[in-house]
């Protein structure tokens, strides 16, 4: 063959290559995730970063330059003026106290449950396998208001509590500040570690622990020496997992922490935000952002550091309950006591309260129908009616029943295709790309991450004058927009795990068949991936329902919530209102997750850790 004639025969090959690649629709939708999580994870985090280095307008004439103009004014005001003290090494102390402590009774509480359910003969166990799921279900600033009707004080609430009606001294410290933010964020965030640490002993085969026993060690040092180091990568996850949640939260702050002026990076960020400084709150959130990936790099390098145990053989494995002897009446009765005062208590109270006309009084007289079905009177909640009869209720309901399931559906199929293609594409670049990418808004705070969509979204986007996108301040498409994405990781991970339940070899046998790639897709892929769809959809239904944090920022009257309109009767000294809007939400959510376990959706379950 001549050398003209080899060119071209390479030349040719070269451009089939690129056809086919190009055709390919995997290809295509690869290329299609990768720019549209660029667009939509890497810009606006790029935009955050720029924006806290431009000068505003209104900083014009202090920082001494133009407004648009580069400068380190934001930053040398939080980390070197007289400032810093008050706007950054306060709050920054604050979130690391709260994030420290609530990961270690969180992950203490979590992890002994988990060994009580998964690894001993505790009676009771399908009770208390519903109970320890619930408070995650219920959102934090929720368990709040509870916790404020029964410890608030008259000296700072305004009306007694619960113990204080019935004589009791509760002192401030027990109601409002860092010690009530703490225990009742222990108590929300203990799910995770439940979760994770019982998925982890389940897998682990109870020989291991009796092989300990025969050579004569005692349960203490079997915990210590055996079950502890095999279980420990999950609880260093549900660690990071708890101390990131933690240090973001805002709803538990501003109910607890507000009226003691007890702020955290997280209300900082808020006040900033809502006083049009924007600057400074996204310089405030990229410090939250790297607390985030620091925690995140330290515990994959205390994962990674660890030696490895195989812990499944080929020989199948047993599970054989340790028994609690003598101490199991007692702690069964800790158990109970615990779930009374830590589950059903804060419901009752919080059920309690939606029927008292005035705080404080917990007299048989005092109890009304008003906040649910009364008629408007003008000085009891602002001469609202009750929300059955309330227009904002029925608006905030119908947006969060829009929401969710507007979310639910987009969000799980975006986290079914990505999770597809990270399946498929595990260990190759494409991959991991995609699976980075989707990782970037598990770092961002949600408040954080609600602001610089604000931000993005607030003004048309434009390219040589063509409007690209729209405003969407005020849209419902933004809080779409902004709830997806920031809940790709959780959906993708689902999505994943799905994917890579199912053979490849299926699909290659349909591609042989002549099967094109949308066929296979929806005649294989789908059908065998509609139980892990299902999952998917209730997980991101219970979060949105429940979502105070990220979307804060974004609302307005025409697209208000019920946590918002919760939020709102809150600091409009409304509680009982605030209740009965809780109470609602709560319904809802506990409604989906029966009736996704009645049609035998047992992955939720193992999922509502996400």
């Amino acid at each position: 063959m001549k050398p003209k004639d080899q060119n071209y025969s390479k030349s040719r090959r070269l451009k089939n290559q690129i056809k086919a690649v190009v055709t390919n629709p995997y290809n295509v939708i690869v290329l299609i995730a990768i720019v549209l999580l660029t667009y939509l994870i890497v810009l606006p985090l790029l935009d955050m970063i720029s924006t806290s280095f431009t000068l505003a307008q209104k900083d014009a004439r202090l920082a001494g330059g133009a407004a648009g103009d580069f400068t380190l004014y934001y930053w040398q005001r939080l980390l070197g003026s007289s400032l810093t003290k008050q706007m950054l090494l306060q709050p920054l102390l604050n979130s690391l106290l709260i994030g420290v402590c609530v990961s270690f009774f969180a992950i203490m509480i979590g992890s002994v449950l988990a060994w009580l359910m998964v690894r001993t003969d505790l009676p009771f166990k399908p009770f208390f396998s519903l109970a320890v799921i619930i408070p995650y279900m219920i959102p934090s600033w929720c368990k709040s208001q509870a916790w404020l009707t029964m410890f608030k004080t008259e000296r700072i609430g305004g009306a007694p509590g619960f113990l204080m009606s019935m004589g009791i001294n509760v002192p401030d410290w027990l109601a409002y500040g860092p010690v009530a933010i703490i225990a009742v964020l222990s108590l929300h965030y203990y799910a995770y570690a439940y979760l994770l640490v019982s998925a982890a002993l389940n897998s682990i085969n109870s020989e291991l622990e009796e092989m300990g026993e025969i050579q004569g060690a005692g349960k203490a040092t079997i915990l210590r020496k055996i079950t502890l180091p095999l279980v420990l990568p999950s609880m260093l996850s549900a660690i990071i997992l708890t101390f990131s949640k933690a240090i973001g939260t805002f709803g538990v702050i501003n109910y607890l922490g507000s009226k003691v002026n007890f702020v955290t990076l997280s209300s900082q960020l808020y006040m900033n935000s809502k006083s049009q400084n924007t600057q400074t709150a996204f310089a405030m959130a990229l410090i939250m952002i790297c607390i985030a990936s620091i925690s995140v790099f330290v515990n994959q390098k205390l994962i990674g550091s660890r030696k490895s145990y195989a812990t499944i053989g080929g020989k199948g494995g047993r599970s054989t309950p340790l028994r609690l002897g003598k101490h199991k009446p007692l702690i069964t009765a800790i158990l109970i006591v615990f779930f009374i005062f830590g589950i059903i208590m804060p419901i009752a109270l919080l059920i309690l309260e939606s029927f008292m006309l005035r705080e404080g009084d917990y007299s048989l007289s005092n109890l009304t129908l008003h906040y649910w079905i009364g008629d408007p009177i003008a000085n009891i909640m602002e001469g609202q009616p009750g929300i059955f009869k309330n227009e904002n209720f029925i608006n905030s309901l119908i947006n969060s029943l829009k929401l969710t399931f507007v979310n639910g559906v987009f969000g799980t199929i975006f986290g079914q295709i990505i999770g597809y293609i990270c399946a498929k594409g595990r260990g190759k670049l494409h991959g991991k790309v995609v699976e980075q990418l989707v990782f970037i808004p598990y770092l961002i705070p949600s408040i954080a991450f609600g602001g610089i969509f604000l931000s993005m979204f607030s003004t048309p986007q434009q390219i040589g004058g063509v409007t690209l996108v729209p405003s969407l301040y005020g849209t419902f498409a933004l809080l779409t927009i902004t709830s997806v994405v920031k809940h790709l990781p959780f959906a993708s991970r689902a999505g994943t795990a799905n994917m890579l339940q199912i053979g490849g070899e299926l699909e290659e046998a349909a591609e042989i068949a002549g099967a094109g790639f949308f066929k296979r897709f929806v005649r294989i892929v789908f059908p065998l991936s509609k139980g892990g769809f299902v999952s998917g959809f209730m997980l991101i239904f219970v979060s949105i329902m429940k979502e105070l944090d990220l979307i804060i920022l974004l609302m307005t009257p025409k697209t208000s919530t019920l946590p918002y309109l919760a939020f709102q009767y809150q600091n409009s000294n409304s509680p009982q209102a605030s209740d009965c809007v809780a109470i609602v939400m709560f319904s809802i959510v506990f409604l989906v997750y029966a009736l996704a376990n009645i049609f035998g959706d047992a992955d939720l379950a193992k999922s509502m850790g996400g």
